[in-house]
């Protein structure tokens, strides 16, 4: 049986957890201390802590569960990592750099049931949930990536739009954000965090609950109901009459700005049509609100669409700003690689069954 990964307890869960098997209560503040600021690679590297608990770490915890198949290195900086989990399974986790920092994006399952007919990530449906401590070792891979290149550079910012629906995980994501963000450890600051969902509304007011400043990003792509539900079959489920009001309440109560992603596709969402429904959708809600306009990356399975043309966005990006909506067209990383969400995973998984069979 599988050990769990040790970066899957929050630090109260640590504490807790080295208490209730006779450990002092400071040994949690030690461990994590190894294991986010020194991040060593093995608990026997933690020279201050007793052999007791060290014992008692490795019978119970694992440091490492996830293993590096793949890494795909871009003219541009970006690097997709294709790592392979305990059972298995795949999933991806991207590393960008930006102007502002190291930012990587994240992977919540493996596979996806939301379906977008758009997106890599649900070519695969959803085979299970990630562990948090699987999400967070994912951080934790990148940065030892960054602490062998030997330029002190650290994961600044968090994005988690990987694989799968983060609010269809909804715990495990949500201690995740507590490892990350905590002070001392790696210190991710919530502002600098940002999640994103297909749009589960009753999650969308959970998450509202939670009293945390990482941002949220709402997958919209189409400003009416037909065209949403004809590209995003979670529309049929959650139409945007049950959508928006979860937004209102989330705008409400935190009065923190959202994200609505709007993915351009050629002559299906990208009119200026299209671009007047959305200034009237968003209406009132527009001072806090902004539009990210995304590039298509063309998938192979998804060949019915096409990216849209540059003057189409051009007028798509002019129509929200003369109407007063905040919105701008996402720098696009990784084009020369498997740029798509999930494209990596699964043009591997075809290779293994190709070989599989031969």
């Amino acid at each position: 049986m599988h050990k769990e990964s040790i970066y899957g307890l929050t630090f109260e869960k640590l504490t807790n957890w080295l208490v209730e098997h006779g450990q002092k209560k400071f040994r949690a503040t030690q461990v994590w201390d190894w294991l986010y600021n020194k991040r060593v690679s093995a608990f026997t590297d933690m020279k201050n802590v007793n052999k007791d608990c060290l014992e008692l770490l490795e019978q119970h915890f694992a440091i490492h569960t996830l293993q590096e198949e793949i890494k795909q290195e871009s003219s541009d900086g970006t690097i997709k990592f294709l790592f392979k989990l305990r059972d298995g399974n795949l999933i991806e986790t991207v590393l960008m750099k930006q102007k502002y920092g190291m930012s990587v994006c994240v992977t919540t399952q493996v596979g996806c049931n939301i379906g977008c007919s758009f997106c890599a990530s649900g070519l695969l449906t959803k085979n299970r949930d990630l562990s948090s401590g699987e999400i967070v070792e994912q951080i934790m891979n990148v940065q030892h990536h960054l602490d062998a290149r030997g330029k002190e550079e650290r994961v600044s910012h968090v994005v988690v739009m990987g694989i799968g629906e983060p609010f269809d995980n909804y715990d495990n994501l949500m201690d995740f954000l507590h490892v990350i963000n905590a002070q001392p450890g790696l210190g991710i600051g919530a502002r600098h965090i940002t999640v994103s969902t297909s749009g589960l509304p009753n999650k969308i007011r959970q998450f509202a609950d939670e009293d945390i400043q990482v941002n949220l990003a709402v997958s919209l792509h189409a400003p009416n109901n037909e065209l949403r539900t004809r590209i995003m079959k979670i529309n049929k489920a959650f139409p945007l009459e049950k959508l928006m009001p979860a937004i209102d309440y989330y705008l409400e109560k935190t009065n923190r700005r959202i994200t609505f992603e709007y993915i351009l596709l050629r002559d299906v969402n990208d009119h200026k049509e299209e671009a007047l429904e959305l200034v009237k959708l968003i209406g009132d809600k527009r001072k806090l609100c902004y539009v990210n306009l995304i590039p298509y990356n063309p998938v192979d399975e998804h060949n019915q669409y096409e990216r849209s043309v540059k003057e189409a966005i051009l007028t798509f990006y002019d129509t929200l700003m003369k109407n007063n909506i905040q919105c701008g067209v996402r720098v696009e990383h990784g084009t020369d690689i498997d740029a798509a969400c999930g494209q990596l995973r699964s043009k591997q998984i075809k290779r293994e069954k190709e070989k599989s069979k031969s």
